[in-house]
């Protein structure tokens, strides 16, 4: 019995004697890789060379232009705008560090207000071609970033004259709206009794089960 006790406390100080020189010897772990800093290439009407802007420069406008094609502030049309009313294009590339991600194509000076176009073909993928309506600022923004275009209000102007509606009437659509707000209501409904059902179920047969074992 001693001498067992004592193989099994070597075999013990053996094991935990390993597992430290695995530790001391062990390649140290490495970090994880940071994410590359993002950047934007702008070409188009009135512009001779590309411009680039990098995060390590420019923080500021790569920001805003990366703000211009974020996906989450874009409202998407349903149906493409006539190309004799979008005027002017600049194409913007989003980079991580090197590498092209993204492409988008800007529209400032569009009838009814900025439009956003995302080519099917993207640098590292395929994707669906979509238009989107762009965001009030764009055409400033472009400008503040070094793109030649004229200094505008950024405002939808009111009082004597009134202004220009940033969203054309053709993209205002009630009834659409209203039926797929009751589309994705009865949607939820249904999951919502869906999980209540399986729930109930669940909760009948676990109650059946005691039951019968309690008898």
């Amino acid at each position: 019995m001693v001498r067992r006790m004592r193989r099994l406390a070597a075999v013990a100080l053996g094991g935990v004697a390993a597992v430290l020189l695995s530790a001391a010897f062990a390649e140290p772990v490495r970090a994880a890789p940071k994410t590359p800093p993002p950047g934007v290439d702008i070409t188009g009407h009135g512009l001779t060379e590309p411009l680039r802007l990098r995060a390590e420069t420019h923080p500021e406008h790569v920001k805003a232009i990366v703000d211009q094609v974020s996906a989450r502030g874009l409202v998407r049309q349903a149906s493409s705008p006539k190309k004799a009313e979008l005027g002017p294009k600049y194409t913007v590339v989003v980079f991580a560090g090197d590498v092209p991600k993204q492409t988008y194509d800007l529209y400032p000076k569009a009838a009814g207000g900025p439009r956003v176009f995302r080519p099917a073909k993207q640098p590292d993928r395929k994707s669906t071609a979509a238009w989107f309506l762009g965001r009030v600022s764009m055409s400033e923004t472009l400008r503040t970033a070094g793109v030649p275009l004229e200094r505008t209000f950024e405002a939808v102007s009111g009082g004597i004259g009134g202004g220009e509606r940033i969203i054309p009437e053709e993209a205002l659509n009630p009834a659409q709206d209203i039926n797929e707000a009751f589309g994705e209501l009865r949607r939820l409904l249904l999951l919502n009794v869906a999980v209540v059902l399986v729930i109930t179920i669940g909760l009948a047969g676990i109650a059946l089960l005691i039951r019968r074992r309690t008898r």
